[in-house]
């Protein structure tokens, strides 16, 4: 049910096939980020209109607001957000660690105050992979220690022991569930609602790469991860957390021989263009980002020739499209002129076409980087890609 094909490589990059319980997931891959059990001003008629395989949504958010147990009485999380393809959901480490003075950490797991009501919670390692099986997510991750991109080695080496130990009371608490098949509620009548019993829940547990910026603890958490037990994915996390993105691609880089072949390899956090073509580039797999919906919102649309900014004045009476080469409906129905419009005019309809454009732009970048690797063309197509799109003024 968990498995993971490569079929074609060029240099680094590769092309897999992720089979999960509700469908199967082609790599490289982009994931929308759907924080709160949505993806910002999308429905998800419109993701599967973009072409979305696989959507993130996030621990910490959803169990603070409505609660993993509103959402488990509704039928779980691919049913409360009418999502019937495969999701993964954080396990929100990173949202927790970025709570700064309103968290407090123990070798047990952290204490924060909810930025919703201002309660205070725990959540330990257990707890969050208790709360993940209950949503019900293909994938869900184990509970990690997040420090930021400049930390030094004293105390990325804190975090990357944390995150360790943190990975085993994980995976020991989701063997157990797995075991005993779901828990009771999961297995009960949804009597009144309409809701047929939900089948035993079925998902897999990826660890997270720790070690900031510093390789060789990069290195030694990923023997120690790959020791510990079998993995059906393996997710690497703290980059693009504020670190030069030159630093990030050579860790990437330093890592990739390293990284276990068989398994896909999942960079959290990255969804700019470039960054995207850089880390396929270096043998990476899997992608999430909120910044395709974020920059949307703003009026900032990816397109071949660089980004573009529809509120600029120059787009006042441009009836070309968007992008004349995207299917988008932002793209085949609207002209810049149009789309201007809705931004200066504050109307919504403007940030749910860029925030789909977007969304549409990065799907279509995975597609294009599959078909050159299957043309075992990646490098050449990777320069041509950024010769039009990293060329100031070319939009």
């Amino acid at each position: 049910m968990f498995e993971f094909e490569v079929s074609a490589r060029s240099g680094a990059a590769r092309i897999g096939a992720l089979t999960l319980p509700h469908g199967t997931v082609e790599t490289p891959v982009f994931m929308p980020v759907g924080t709160q059990g949505t993806v910002r001003a999308l429905s998800p008629n419109d993701l599967r209109a973009a072409g979305a395989s696989l959507v993130l949504a996030n621990t910490y958010h959803l169990h603070v607001r409505p609660g993993e147990q509103v959402i488990e009485k509704l039928g779980g999380l691919h049913r409360f957000m009418a999502w019937d393809r495969p999701l993964l959901t954080d396990s929100g480490g990173f949202q927790v660690f970025s709570l700064e003075g309103f968290r407090r950490v123990s070798e047990d797991g952290v204490e924060f105050q909810s930025h919703v009501d201002g309660s205070r919670r725990t959540l330990t390692p257990e707890r969050a992979t208790e709360i993940q099986w209950t949503l019900g997510a293909d994938i869900v991750m184990a509970f990690d220690h997040v420090v930021p991109g400049g930390a030094d080695v004293a105390t990325a080496r804190d975090a990357m022991e944390r995150t360790m130990r943190w990975l085993d009371r994980c995976a020991r608490r989701h063997e157990e569930l797995t075991a005993q098949g779901g828990t009771a509620a999961r297995r009960q009548e949804r009597v009144g609602t309409g809701h047929a019993a939900l089948p035993p829940c079925r998902q897999t547990l990826w660890p997270i790469l720790q070690g900031g910026t510093h390789t060789s603890l990069r290195e030694e958490g990923l023997r120690r991860i790959g020791d510990l037990r079998s993995w059906t994915g393996l997710a690497i996390g703290g980059l693009s957390v504020g670190e030069p993105k030159p630093v990030m691609y050579g860790m990437l880089e330093a890592l990739e021989p390293r990284l276990p072949a068989a398994a896909p390899r999942y960079l959290m956090g990255v969804g700019f263009p470039e960054d995207l073509v850089a880390a396929v580039e270096r043998g990476v797999d899997l992608f999430d980002c909120v910044a395709p919906t974020r920059n949307g919102r703003n009026g900032s649309a990816f397109t071949p020739d660089g980004p573009v900014n529809i509120r600029n004045a120059e787009h006042r009476d441009d009836p070309r499209p968007l992008d004349e080469t995207c299917d988008c409906e932002a793209c085949t129905t609207f002209s810049r002129g149009y789309l201007r419009h809705l931004f200066v005019a504050e109307e919504l309809l403007g940030l749910r076409l860029l925030s789909l454009h977007n969304v549409r732009y990065l799907i279509r970048l995975a597609e294009e980087m599959r078909a050159a690797i299957r043309r075992n063309a990646f490098g050449s197509w990777a320069t041509d890609w950024r010769r039009r799109y990293l060329t100031p003024g070319s939009a």
